[in-house]
C-alpha cells in the first residue's frame, strides 16, 4: 500500500492507508510496527489514523498489574504460546516465534524502559509504573501514525474498495485497510466493554459469546470464607468439572476470600467456570477446585510417611507430618481446615490414626475439594475469553478471509491465557503479524 497524498488529514474525502480502532496494546503496537517497517524501507509512508474511543491512550495497560503492568513473560516462545491450551497455541504457535517474549522486552529496553524479572515468570518495568510502559508505546505509535482520542465508534461498513468507520459526531474515517484493536470487555469501568463484538457480528463473522476470564471465582462453602486472607501456596491446583475430569493444572499460589478463592491459581482457570455458567445461565454446577498439597509426593509416599511418623519417639501429631511432605511453609489453620475436612481431629497423632483416617487424610490433601459457582464478574475480570472465532482469520497475517483489507488482532481475538504477561504477549505478538502483513511489499 502506498501513501495518500491527497486531501490533508480533516478532509473528508481523505482514505487511509490504514485504520486502527483501538489504542490500547494491540492497536499502538501495531501502529509502531507499520511505521518502524516504513521508515526502515525509506521512501513514502503509509498514512495510519488510529481511533480511540477513551480521552487517552493504554487505558489498560495503565490499569494493568495494580498500576505496574506485567510486560510479558519469561517463558519462551513455544512455552509461552502452550500456556494458552491446544486451541490457543496452535493459533499463537507462529506469532510468538515471530514476536517472542525476548524480542518483546528488548523493544522496550530499546525505548529505554527498563524491565526487570519477577516471581512467577513475570516480567515488569523496572519504574514499577505502567505509564512508562503506555508512553513508549504512544511515542513509538505517534511517530508514524495520527491518533483521534475521544472518538467512540458507531459503526463499521464496507465501502467500495475502502472501509468506513463512523464515529460520534457524525464523522467518517475511511481506509485501504482496517485492524480491529477494540479489546474485550473485562475491566469496563476504564471503557473496555465489549463494542467490538457486535462489529464483527455485523460483518456476519462467528463471535464465541465473550465470558470473564482471570477472575476470582465464588464459592458457597463456609469453612472457604472462614479462611478469608489466608494465602496458600507451595501445592497445585486442578479444576474438575461434573463427570470428574480434570479440565487444567496450575502451580501458583491461591487466596481465599470472603467470597471465594482468588489469586493466580484460581484466576487461571476461572474461565471453564464462567463458560459453563453462561451456557447454563446461572451458577455452574459440579465444578470443584481441588488442592494437591504435595504435587510431587505420590499418595503411597505420603501414607508411607504418615506409617513412618506413628512409630517416631514421642508419637508426634500429624501435622508435623504433612510439614514436612510440604513444598512451602504450611499454615496452621489451612492444616486445620483441611484435617476437618478429612473428618480428623487436627490435634491427632499420627499413631491414632486408624487405616481409614489415614486413607482420608492422604485423599484429602491429594485432593482438597473446593466447590466453585461462577466468576464474580466483569468488574474483577482481568480478561476476556471468547471473541472471534480463530477459524475466520489466518493466524499467519491475522487477516479476516472473505473481507479483504480487514484484520483482528488481541483481546477481540478468542484466546486467554493465564496471568503472567500472556494477554499482553497475544496483544503485541498478533498486532505485529499484522503489521507486517499491512507492510509486505
Amino acid at each position: 500500500m502506498v501513501v495518500n497524498s491527497g486531501a490533508d488529514s480533516s478532509s473528508p474525502d481523505r482514505v487511509y492507508d490504514v485504520l486502527i480502532v483501538g489504542a490500547g496494546a494491540a492497536g499502538l503496537w501495531c501502529a509502531q510496527a507499520i511505521g518502524k517497517a516504513d521508515a526502515a524501507r525509506g521512501g513514502d509512508r503509509r498514512s495510519v489514523l488510529v481511533v480511540e474511543k477513551m480521552p487517552r491512550t493504554g487505558t489498560k495497560v495503565l490499569a494493568s498489574g495494580g498500576t505496574r503492568c506485567n510486560v510479558t513473560t519469561t517463558h519462551g516462545p513455544d512455552e509461552a504460546a502452550r500456556l494458552f491450551g491446544s486451541k490457543g497455541e496452535r493459533f499463537l504457535r507462529h506469532a510468538f516465534r515471530e514476536l517472542s517474549p525476548q524480542a518483546v522486552r528488548a523493544q522496550f529496553e530499546a525505548w529505554e524502559v527498563a524491565m526487570e524479572e519477577a516471581p512467577l515468570d513475570k516480567i515488569f518495568p523496572a519504574s514499577g509504573n505502567a505509564r512508562d510502559v503506555r508512553d513508549a508505546l504512544e511515542g513509538a505509535a505517534r511517530a508514524g501514525a495520527e491518533i483521534r482520542l475521544g472518538s467512540p465508534v458507531l459503526s463499521i461498513d464496507r465501502e467500495g474498495d475502502a472501509w468506513a468507520v463512523r464515529t460520534g459526531g457524525g464523522s467518517v474515517a475511511r481506509g485501504r485497510a482496517l485492524v480491529l484493536a477494540a479489546g474485550g470487555k473485562s475491566y469496563p469501568k476504564i471503557g473496555t466493554t465489549g463494542d467490538g463484538y457486535p462489529w464483527l457480528r455485523d460483518l456476519g463473522l462467528d463471535v464465541v459469546d465473550p465470558v470473564p476470564a482471570l477472575a476470582p471465582l465464588a464459592s458457597p462453602e463456609g469453612w472457604v470464607h472462614e479462611l478469608t486472607g489466608l494465602a496458600w501456596q507451595g501445592g497445585e491446583a486442578f479444576l474438575e468439572n461434573a463427570d470428574g475430569k480434570v479440565l487444567q493444572r496450575r502451580r501458583r499460589p491461591l487466596l481465599f476470600t470472603h467470597k471465594g478463592v482468588s489469586g493466580p491459581a484460581a484466576m487461571d482457570l476461572s474461565h471453564h467456570v464462567a463458560r459453563a455458567a453462561h451456557e447454563q445461565g446461572g451458577p455452574a454446577s459440579g465444578f470443584r477446585l481441588r488442592l494437591d498439597f504435595f504435587p510431587d509426593q505420590t499418595r503411597e509416599m505420603v501414607r508411607d510417611e504418615l506409617v513412618k511418623i506413628a512409630g517416631a519417639p514421642g508419637n508426634p501429631k500429624v501435622q508435623r507430618a504433612m510439614a514436612g511432605l510440604a513444598m512451602g511453609p504450611m499454615a496452621r489453620r489451612m492444616f486445620d481446615a483441611a484435617a476437618t475436612q478429612a473428618g480428623i481431629d487436627p490435634g491427632v497423632t499420627a499413631g491414632e490414626l486408624q487405616k481409614s483416617q489415614r486413607h482420608a487424610l492422604v485423599e484429602t490433601f491429594k485432593g482438597l475439594a473446593i466447590q466453585v459457582t461462577h466468576p464474580l464478574g466483569w468488574d474483577q475480570a482481568e480478561v476476556t475469553a471468547g471473541g472471534l472465532n480463530l477459524k475466520a482469520l489466518n493466524p499467519r497475517t491475522m487477516a479476516v478471509n472473505g473481507h479483504d483489507g480487514l484484520f483482528v488482532i488481541g483481546e477481540l481475538l478468542d484466546v486467554n491465557g493465564p496471568i503472567g504477561g500472556l494477554s499482553f504477549q497475544a496483544a503485541f505478538a498478533t498486532a505485529e503479524l499484522a503489521a507486517r502483513e499491512l507492510t509486505r511489499d
